[in-house]
């Protein structure tokens, strides 16, 4: 009987990490699932902007999420048994936090979507892109790579979002 259990909780265990790994399981879908895995980004930031943490709090929680991202794709590519499977798409949605870290201080309405929108498509370019210094963190292996990639990519989302914002005269 505790085989039988000890073997039911790691069963859930790992689904629960799988579960995790892959968005809630919108990177198991067929086309693209990065991409739909980074739609869960903004919304993410968006509660974080909401529960009006202060700066380091942010930062903190953004850290955090690298750090259970290493874990979580890690042993998501172990059970998977690939080495960053696209259908893992945790590092998209944490990296969001640094791809809007840019607008942390504008004031939470509705310019908050087409900052996401155009946060996203500088995202998007450089995680499929991945020029260099992204490409140099891709090839990385484990969840460290794979988390890795993702928020060298976000920092220059990032600092394409501010000068982006800047020359449209909305900063």
């Amino acid at each position: 009987m505790l085989i039988e259990y000890l073997s039911l909780m790691r069963n859930i265990k790992k689904q629960s990490i799988l579960l995790f790994a892959t968005g809630l399981g919108i990177g198991l879908i067929p086309k693209a699932p990065g991409t739909f895995g980074s739609l869960l980004g903004p919304p993410l930031v968006l509660g974080m902007l909401w529960l009006n943490l202060s700066l380091p709090v942010y930062l903190l929680v953004s850290a955090v999420l690298f750090l259970v991202g290493v874990y979580l794709c890690d042993r998501g590519s172990q059970i998977i048994g690939r080495d960053d499977p696209g259908c893992i798409v945790f590092d998209e949605i944490g990296a969001f936090t640094v791809v809007l870290l840019p607008v942390f201080y504008l004031p939470l309405d509705l310019r908050f979507f087409w900052y996401s929108v155009i946060g996203f498509l500088w995202f998007r370019l450089f995680d499929i892109w991945k020029p260099w210094p992204v490409r140099y963190f891709d090839r990385i292996h484990g969840g460290w790579g794979i988390m890795s990639d993702d928020y060298v990519a976000a920092v220059m989302a990032a600092i394409c979002l501010y000068l982006t914002l800047i020359l449209l005269g909305w900063f």
